[in-house]
C-alpha cells in the first residue's frame, strides 16, 4: 500500500504542464517535496471547464475514538486516513468514482513501497523507491470530496501490481495514467474513465 510519494514544491511546474488555472479555494500551502497520509498535496481536477490545480489533505478519513481524553485545543475523535482506492465498488470510494468532477489527477514523481527486514542495507533504508520513465509529470488516477472535519480530501486508486513491482510489493500498486489519458479520466463517464484502473508497464519504471 503506497502511504508515501514525492512531489514537486514549486506549483508554477504543475500549472505550466497541465495547462490548469489556480484554484481560488486553495487554503492548505505544500510546503513539503513528499506527500504522507493527512498531508496536504496537489491534484487537478476539472471545475467549470477547465482545469485547476487545487491542495488537499491525502486520504478519506473516518473517525476513531481517542485513547485518552483530548486535550485542549484537540479534537474529541482521531482520524484514520484512508489513501489508496483498491475496492471500486465500495461505497467510500463508488460514489466519488462515478462522477466526473470528483475524479482528479495526482502529479507525483516517485512512490514508496516498504522493503522487507531482509532486503535494507542499513537503518534508514525503508523504502523501494518506483518512477515512472516517459513522462515528465506523472499522475496517479485520483478522487476527491469534501469531507465533514477536513474539508476538501483526495486519494488515488490501486491495482494488481506489474511484474516490476510485484516481486517488491505483491499486493497492490497505484494506479498511474498515460498522458494521453488524463482527459478521459477528468470527463469520461464511468464506463470509459474506470478500465484505466489497471497497472502501469513495467518497462516504463524503475525502482531504487
Amino acid at each position: 500500500m503506497c502511504n508515501l510519494y514525492n512531489l514537486k514544491v514549486e506549483r508554477w511546474e504543475y500549472l505550466d504542464y497541465f495547462q490548469a488555472g489556480e484554484d481560488a479555494r486553495n487554503e492548505l500551502e505544500v510546503t513539503k517535496t513528499y506527500a504522507a497520509p493527512g498531508k496536504p498535496g496537489y491534484v487537478v481536477r476539472v471545475e467549470d471547464g477547465r482545469r485547476v490545480l487545487s491542495t488537499m489533505r491525502w486520504g478519506f478519513p473516518t473517525r476513531k475514538p481517542r485513547k485518552r481524553p483530548a486535550r485542549e485545543g484537540e479534537m474529541p475523535f482521531m482520524h484514520d486516513w484512508w489513501t489508496n482506492c483498491r475496492n471500486l465498488s465500495s461505497n467510500m470510494w463508488r460514489p466519488w468514482l462515478l462522477k466526473p468532477e470528483h475524479r482528479c489527477l495526482v502529479p507525483f514523481s516517485r512512490f514508496a513501497e516498504p522493503k522487507a527486514v531482509a532486503d535494507r542495507s542499513g537503518p534508514g533504508d525503508t523504502n523501494w523507491w518506483f518512477t515512472v520513465s516517459d513522462q515528465p509529470e506523472p499522475c496517479f488516477a485520483g478522487v476527491w470530496k469534501v469531507d465533514q472535519d477536513h474539508d476538501r480530501v483526495y486519494a488515488f486508486c490501486t491495482t494488481e501490481p506489474n511484474p516490476l513491482v510485484a516481486p517488491k510489493h505483491p499486493k497492490a500498486m497505484p494506479v498511474i495514467l498515460m498522458a494521453e489519458d488524463h482527459d478521459r479520466w477528468l470527463t469520461a463517464p464511468a464506463e470509459e474513465a474506470l478500465p484505466l484502473v489497471s497497472a502501469y508497464p513495467s518497462q516504463l519504471m524503475s525502482v531504487i
